[in-house]
């Protein structure tokens, strides 16, 4: 009988990306969560749940523990050779929206300086002094996860995102087609950007301006262009020959983002069918970036 791996989700990231919101995604999903273990005691908790049978766990870690964090991967490691399947995800955001979130919240960053000024340009200029020390310190274990950019996603959206993203089997590689509109700007955890603005746009026909790629009038009016279906087919070629050697470097997810101008039509037409074309031999998901966020 094949012996049940135990499997560790370590949700770390920038603070005010939704670390929280991932968690009890998590933990909705029936994960055993823990928020702000300290790195130094990763090993002996694993150790623990593993003698209580638990399988699934998932841990948050970030800049509250900054003194411990050079310890973790050393530790992920160690915990890897104890029949641990590991999969990191790293939550970040733009700077302007995780001072928005910080200014909405009206929440102290874990970085900033006490003794601060009380005059809004102060404070506000702490604070993103503080977000770049953060990146500064997180830099390693970016790095080394799969990034979620949640600076255009709400809080359902970005818990059903992680839902899906843990769905898939830890032990494979797991490929997220994404679409995005370039005057949104590209997705920062996108592994491979490909830009559609150059093949034929249906927002100028006035009968599919308010359809999307995933509408059949749109999809049939794009496969009739040797430009779109060319386009598919050098991108399906290009992955097809790259992907091997990033599930020898133990990744756990890739993301490969599709983008055109407003991020309706031809990028979501592109991200269903690779997704299409691709599926069977990874594991495969997709989603519409400005899609989700207007729901």
């Amino acid at each position: 009988m094949k012996k049940v791996r135990q499997e560790l989700v370590l949700i770390t990231g920038m603070s005010g990306s939704g670390k929280s919101v991932a968690l009890h995604a998590l933990e909705d999903a029936g994960y055993l969560c823990v928020d702000n273990l300290p790195p130094e005691l990763l090993r002996s908790f694993v150790q623990l749940e593993q003698k209580r049978k638990e399988k699934r766990i998932a841990i948050a870690m970030d800049v509250r523990s900054a003194a411990s964090l050079p310890l973790l991967p050393q530790e992920l490691e160690l915990v890897r050779q104890k029949d641990v399947d590991v999969r990191m995800l790293f939550l970040d955001a733009s700077t302007n929206t995780l001072v928005q979130r910080f200014s909405e919240t009206r929440r102290r960053h874990p970085l900033s300086r006490t003794d601060t000024l009380s005059a809004s340009a102060d404070i506000e200029r702490n604070l993103i002094e503080s977000i770049e020390l953060e990146r500064e310190l997180l830099v390693d274990l970016r790095d080394k996860a799969h990034i979620i950019d949640t600076s255009h996603l709400r809080n359902a959206k970005l818990q059903s995102y992680v839902k899906s993203l843990i769905s898939a089997p830890a032990a494979q590689l797991t490929l997220m087609f994404e679409s995005f509109a370039f005057k949104r700007g590209i997705p920062m955890h996108a592994d491979f950007v490909f830009d559609m603005r150059m093949l034929p746009n249906p927002h100028y026909e006035n009968e599919l301006r308010e359809m999307t790629g995933s509408d059949a009038p749109v999809m049939a009016w794009l496969q009739q262009h040797d430009t779109v279906q060319r386009m598919a087919d050098d991108i399906e070629r290009f992955l097809r020959d790259w992907l091997p050697s990033l599930t020898q470097d133990h990744r756990s997810y890739v993301t490969v983002a599709i983008g055109c101008t407003g991020g309706q039509h031809r990028s979501v037409y592109m991200v269903e069918q690779l997704a299409n074309r691709f599926q069977g031999q990874w594991v495969t998901l997709f989603r519409h970036r400005e899609q989700a966020d207007r729901t």
